[in-house]
């Protein structure tokens, strides 16, 4: 079942969204601690109009088990996205005002900022199925343009971009990875 997130998944979301940020290998993880940084952005599932806000998740539940993860906003959220976590990183004891301090979407976007299949559930044709039915929903949105981010290194997130039609129209860097900017289409 594709719904929204809940309070109650955010113990589910954590590990799936962790895989994310654990291949990207932020300096303030490296500096803080997945622990403390765990207790952060679990904190921040909570802000209204946060990046990583449970108003911004979506989750593909199957049997009760959050088996997927979609995360997004329009570009035009960007600049002021982080800014829930300021307060939060501060209370901790985090001097950083934000985890990500590059520019991700382009103007006119609606940006997939984090896509994540539960690690037992890879494999299984999860996460295209996933990303079909994320597609519609962003459509019936009434949105044009999707795009995302994907590590140049990530073979099988490339993979299910391109079975599912993004294409490929760029490249940056997000902290010291390269990735394909990609984007689908939405009024085709």
């Amino acid at each position: 079942m594709f719904r929204n997130a809940k309070e109650e998944d955010a113990d589910q979301i954590l590990p799936i969204l962790f895989q994310i940020f654990d291949e990207m290998e932020l300096d303030v993880f490296k500096k803080v601690g997945d622990e403390k940084m765990a207790q952060v952005i679990k904190e921040g599932f909570f802000q209204p109009g946060y990046r990583y806000g449970l108003d911004n998740i979506l989750v593909n539940e199957i049997d009760g088990k959050v088996v997927a993860i979609m995360v997004g906003y329009p570009e035009e959220a960007e600049d002021t996205i982080d800014e829930p976590l300021k307060k939060i990183m501060h209370k901790y004891g985090i001097k950083e005002d934000n985890l990500f301090g590059d520019k991700e979407a382009w103007p006119g976007e609606w940006y997939l900022d984090s896509f994540a299949v539960a690690p037992e559930f890879q494999g299984k044709g999860i996460g295209t199925a996933t990303m079909e039915h994320f597609i519609e929903v962003i459509r019936d949105r009434g949105e044009k343009i999707l795009s995302l981010n994907v590590d140049v290194d990530n073979a099988p997130a490339r993979h299910v971009y391109d079975k599912t039609g993004f294409k490929q129209v760029g490249q940056l860097y997000i902290g010291s990875h390269l990735y394909d900017h990609m984007q689908y289409d939405l009024t085709k």
